[in-house]
């Protein structure tokens, strides 16, 4: 669009017949979209329930690095989100799957009994095995899930899809 000043400077040279070139200001760089956020993760049971959520503590501090999630023995676990299986087997007795993602990140999955050997690569929702009977973690059998940026523990739930609302009866917390 041109200014007040630039229409004024071509009447004149109109009328003694000449022709003017106007060069319009170059069109604007399309804005850089900015970065996709990340995709949302799925959770590994259905339906999620969280009974206890991740402590930000101090690296060596005792604590809490992820999320319990109420389960049943032998409920199906699946992957949060599509990689590869870095490991599958038993430490300190409890049976533990991690799955080291796409994006680097690392997921932890315990107890579980694995489906899956290290090196199998799983698709978001994928099956990696069920859940084990082990209450020492919660009072209850739970599944563990924990998330790891390299050597930095992250909150799992910060990942995950907030689960869907639950209607109650009345007169139930």
């Amino acid at each position: 669009m041109m200014g007040s000043t630039a229409l004024t400077a071509l009447v004149p040279l109109a009328a003694a017949g000449l022709a003017a070139v106007v060069l319009a200001p170059p069109a604007p760089a399309p804005a850089a979209s900015a970065p996709a956020a990340p995709a949302a993760w799925a959770w590994p049971l259905e339906p999620p329930r969280v009974v206890r959520g991740f402590d930000d503590v101090a690296r060596y501090a005792a604590g809490h690095r992820g999320v319990d999630l109420a389960a049943a023995p032998g409920q199906p676990v699946r992957a949060v989100a599509a990689g590869q299986v870095s490991f599958a087997g038993r430490v300190a007795g409890r049976g533990v799957v991690v799955v080291v993602h796409d994006d680097g990140l690392r997921t932890t999955y315990e107890p579980v009994e694995a489906g899956v050997a290290a090196g199998a690569r799983v698709v978001a929702g994928g099956p990696l095995g069920s859940v084990a009977p082990a209450p020492a973690h919660c009072v209850t059998t739970c599944l563990h899930l924990g998330l790891r940026d390299g050597e930095v523990y992250l909150d799992p739930s910060s990942r995950l899809r907030a689960p869907a609302p639950v209607l109650l009866p009345l007169g139930r917390p």
